[in-house]
């Protein structure tokens, strides 16, 4: 059976749909809920989170163990993983610092700070044990000044994709814990 030039073209217009990739699915941390402490510098910046360059991509890292990148295909951040880091993290400390107002450097609030926060994540992927592992080193100039490395981890509580973006989110909480420690006194 012999197809016409008409039905040769169609089904020539139709290949690059049925070779196209389905959308991405796209995810995005959320703040978590932490104790409050209402002692703590008035202003506060955060300056953008430093990261490894392997987490800068639109793929969400599942792990980086035996030295190969576990990238997840279809699974993306819907923004850049240092500007949603940086976002949840106000959000996290605001909760956190209610007597505070916490703000970004690059935001259109700005103000002299009395603190200011700068963070260098080392490590924020998923382990062989189904734990999320965030490791980095938290300087504070200002009032209280201090610096500290943290070594964080939270539990995936189930299969797939959300369970891994969820404990991200609660271990990105801990980091601000441990910030809102610092802010207001104890280490």
């Amino acid at each position: 059976m012999a197809l016409s030039r008409r039905h040769a073209l169609a089904l020539l217009a139709a290949l690059p749909a049925a070779c196209a990739s389905p959308n991405p699915r796209l995810y995005t941390l959320a703040a978590v809920p932490g104790e409050p402490r209402p002692h703590a510098p008035k202003l506060i910046e955060v300056r953008d989170a430093a990261l490894p360059h392997y987490l800068e991509r639109s793929g969400i890292v599942r792990s980086t163990e035996n030295y190969q990148l576990d990238v997840l295909p279809n699974d993306w951040w819907g923004e850049s993983l240092s500007s949603m880091l940086n976002r949840v993290l106000v959000q996290d400390l605001s909760q956190r610092l209610p007597n505070s107002s916490v703000f970004t450097e690059i935001g259109a609030i700005s103000g002299t700070p009395d603190a200011t926060v700068g963070i260098n994540v080392q490590r924020f992927d998923a382990n062989p044990s189904g734990m999320v592992v965030l490791d980095a080193e938290v300087a504070i100039a200002g009032h209280p000044a201090g610096d500290r490395r943290v070594h964080l981890t939270a539990p995936i509580q189930g299969p797939g994709t959300p369970a891994l973006v969820s404990a991200m989110s609660v271990a990105v909480g801990k980091l601000a814990d441990a910030v809102a420690g610092m802010l207001a006194g104890g280490r």
